[in-house]
């Protein structure tokens, strides 16, 4: 199944999910019915009361929709709103002690290597257990968060495998349905914890007069009892398997089954659960079972027993790893790239399609190799506000020529702080002198810091980037790479509210918007008309119902303003369709078999502003020809 055959499952997940809390809602009015029908004495023969019914009906289903409706708003803010609420502490890198800052090495690792942007994490200090989780509605406002005790007890492999875990859930689409779930249970979970709540009042008052709020405390949790059973089957039902698919892409994607392994192990004889009184109401989204067992775990439990989890991931060491291919020797010296993923052998569209959401540990690897080449003060600036946005106006900066560089200055100095301008020319000299393919990695390591900045600031941030571009006078690639990205990746802090939700679902819809993309993908990858032509047609054929719709055998006139507008369109198209979307692009860039520094920076831009993560290209080949565009 691959990235898109996930992202489907999870919206049939999401539709399942309803139909089970519709199901739940209807099996807790019966049962409350039933309780007042004994509570009113009742004669068996005339127990069908239609009135009484409609009236404990009506309530439940408006108690119910107020309570999840609240919660749904309260996550509005995403993932950083379940860590606040665990007790959870925002890692910031120059406070953090020095297995803070390895956690904060493997996470920005993984996300390179992934092509999503990096999550904000959260240290939850005071639970001793190990134990991790990961939230978020979207790939941009994801976070993770790990426990103290999962710092303490594991060595880099162990904790490796379980931020390993974590991505998988971000990767595929777990994430933001476990997050909904979070919203739609509280519903049918709140009788049980308001009840939960007022007997903890009660026994922690010594007055007399509280003998009738335990008694109300009481009966409102035998109630929630029933919504609290449906809540924790619907979640066994969504969770299990995906904790099974999750193990086994942390394996994939370290090649170390012994890091997974070793942490299960380790949970056999330690512990997993949380002592906060928010882990029920978010149990499902742990790595491991957050909750004190009892009786019904067997059933009940969102996470399958350890002892299978360790047999499945041991069993993954002969006869999954043997498959994969060896590392790639890749070399450093080449302008134009015949890029792969994996193995020796130049890439093909398909394999793009293939390895959108997909990571092996040659791109762990290749990411470990790239970041290792940043100078320490870009590995510090990126995680801390002001210097990230330093730095993000710094690849803004023209290289190439010194007065449209003085342009952008002068701009520069007019609307911001001289310590910031400072800070921009330090980190320009810096920047001009690295790997261009540190760039675009460069960007997604100041996107947790730049979310950290309120919505107005990060828009503003957005503007000053903009009128950087605009003081160069030649809008350039890059110019249109940076600001898609960066605008895309701190949308969810710009615009909270900004609907993700699938729109188009017809290549009809999007025929147009698909047109410009491919035009624009064409003349970035070829010079001469004849073969822009050739790429562009060789993109269209790939769009589903091409046959049928009028067609065009020379590209559209675009601007970059036209192609952004276009990108956002897509963004809201099924998965299916982003599918063959990311496809005709890959045909377009692959048509010559070589990709240039500018191609694989456009194609990866836009996969991303369509919420389709690719990892890094690997360069397979040595000594090749210069770059098509020069």
């Amino acid at each position: 199944m691959n990235f898109f055959e996930h992202q489907d499952k999870a919206r049939q997940n999401t539709q399942q999910l309803l139909g089970l809390f519709i199901l739940s809602i209807v099996v807790m009015i019966v049962a409350i019915y039933i309780a007042a029908l004994f509570l009113f004495g009742i004669a068996p023969h005339i127990w069908w009361q239609p009135q009484l019914f409609l009236g404990i009906a009506s309530l439940t289903i408006i108690a119910i929709a107020l309570a999840s409706l609240y919660k749904i708003v309260c996550l509005r803010q995403g993932g950083r709103v379940i860590a606040q609420e665990l007790g959870g502490r925002l890692l910031i890198a120059d406070r953090a002690n020095a297995e803070e800052k390895q956690l904060l090495n493997i996470v920005e690792e993984m996300a390179i290597a992934s092509g999503i942007p990096v999550p904000l994490v959260y240290i939850l200090d005071a639970e001793t257990s190990i134990n991790a989780f990961a939230a978020g509605f979207t790939l941009n406002d994801a976070v993770i968060g790990v426990t103290r005790g999962t710092l303490a007890h594991l060595n880099r492999d162990e904790l490796q495998g379980v931020i390993g875990h974590e991505f998988s859930h971000i990767i595929n689409g777990d994430m933001g349905l476990n997050l909904r779930l979070v919203g739609m249970l509280h519903g049918i979970l709140f009788i049980y914890l308001t009840g939960e709540l007022l007997l903890r009042l009660r026994s922690s008052s010594r007055e007399e007069k509280g003998l009738p709020l335990w008694a109300f405390g009481l009966a409102l949790m035998l109630i929630g009892w029933i919504g609290l059973i449906c809540g924790r089957l619907i979640k066994a039902a969504v969770s299990r398997q995906r904790e099974f698919l999750a193990d086994a892409s942390a394996v994939q994607f370290t090649r170390n089954p012994d890091g997974i392994a070793g942490v299960f192990e380790k949970l056999q004889r330690l512990d997993s659960r949380l002592i906060s009184p928010r882990a029920e109401a978010a149990s499902h989204m742990f790595f491991g079972n957050a909750l004190n067992p009892s009786f019904w775990d067997e059933m009940l439990s969102t996470h399958p027993p350890l002892t299978e989890r360790i047999r499945r991931v041991r069993g993954l060491n002969t006869r999954d790893l043997a498959a994969m291919p060896p590392p790639v020797h890749r070399s450093r010296s080449s302008d134009s790239l015949a890029m792969s993923f994996a193995g020796g052998n130049t890439i093909t569209p398909e394999q793009v399609v293939n390895q959108v959401g997909s990571v092996a540990p040659e791109h762990f690897a290749h990411t470990q190799a790239l970041l290792s080449q940043l100078p320490e003060s870009l590995r510090l600036g990126v995680r801390e506000q002001q210097s990230a946005m330093a730095i993000a106006f710094a690849l803004a900066l023209d290289t190439a020529n010194s007065q449209v560089q003085e342009r952008q200055l002068a701009w520069l100095r007019e609307v911001q702080p001289a310590e910031v301008v400072e800070q921009t020319l330090i980190f320009r000299n810096e920047i001009s002198q690295l790997d261009p393919r540190l760039h675009l990695p460069l960007v997604d390591l100041t996107v947790p810091a730049l979310r950290k900045f309120s919505s107005k600031d990060c828009h503003r941030l957005c503007k000053c980037i903009q009128g950087l571009v605009v003081a160069t006078g030649n809008f350039s690639l890059w110019h249109f790479v940076l600001q898609l990205v960066l605008w895309h990746r701190l949308q969810s802090c710009i615009d909270p509210a900004a609907t993700t939700k699938v729109e188009f679902t017809s290549i009809e819809e999007i025929w147009s918007d698909s047109i410009i993309v491919l035009s624009a993908i064409a003349r970035v990858g070829q010079c001469q008309p004849d073969d822009i032509a050739y790429a562009f047609r060789s993109g269209v054929f790939r769009l589903p119902g091409a046959a049928r719709q009028e067609k065009s055998d020379t590209p559209v006139d675009c601007n970059f303003s036209e192609v952004k507008k276009s990108v956002e369109r897509l963004r809201l198209a099924s998965p299916k369709l982003k599918q063959a979307i990311v496809d005709a692009c890959a045909h377009t860039v692959l048509l010559d078999n070589k990709v240039t520094n500018p191609e694989a920076d456009l194609l990866r831009a836009i996969a991303m502003t369509l919420d389709c993560p690719i990892p890094p290209f690997l360069n397979s080949q040595r000594g090749v020809t210069k770059d098509k565009s020069s």
